[in-house]
């Protein structure tokens, strides 16, 4: 039985659960790209759409929230290389670094999530891909800085000012 449940990956706070997420943003805001530092602010912010003046958050306001970006990295990197994978995720590497990108196979997949959460997390991504396009990365940066924390932004390191948002 313990073999059993160690073959089972977990939904929730999973790869799998981050990898989703990760595919509606990137086919939300199609054709921009985004390094793994933005994708994980991007999952965090789509879940807490409300922080950033959006429609009401998908997941509950828990006290010490903010630390789930030390986490939440690790995790959506996982998603994102699942998702390339499955060949729904495209990584672009260039003299700036590595950026992800929708594949054109991705909308087919986003198009048939039909579930209350599902449909719910498609237009919190529609609303979070309107709103980037306001920001340079620089006001990005500093946005993450003052929503969710400044060591958040300094621990997960810089986004280079050639980065893919604007």
């Amino acid at each position: 039985m313990e073999a059993l449940d160690a073959a089972r990956a977990p939904l929730f706070n999973s790869g799998l659960e981050t990898g989703v997420r990760a595919l509606v943003i990137l086919n939300a805001a199609f054709p921009r790209m985004f390094d793994l530092t933005q994708l994980t602010w991007f999952d965090h912010l789509v879940v807490h759409t409300a922080d950033v003046g959006g429609p009401q958050s998908l997941h509950p306001d828990l006290p010490q929230r903010t630390g789930e970006l030390l986490v939440r990295r690790r995790v959506v990197e996982e998603g994102v290389q699942l998702m390339r994978r499955l060949h729904m995720i495209n990584a672009i590497v260039d003299e700036k670094g590595i950026a992800y990108q929708a594949s054109d196979e991705a909308s087919a997949l986003v198009d048939t999530m039909h579930t209350p959460y599902a449909l719910e997390l498609k237009f919190r991504a529609e609303w979070l891909a309107q709103k980037l396009e306001e920001f340079t990365v620089e006001q990005l940066a500093e946005l993450i800085a003052d929503k969710i924390g400044r060591w958040a932004v300094e621990f997960q390191g810089e986004t280079g000012p050639e980065s893919t948002t604007s």
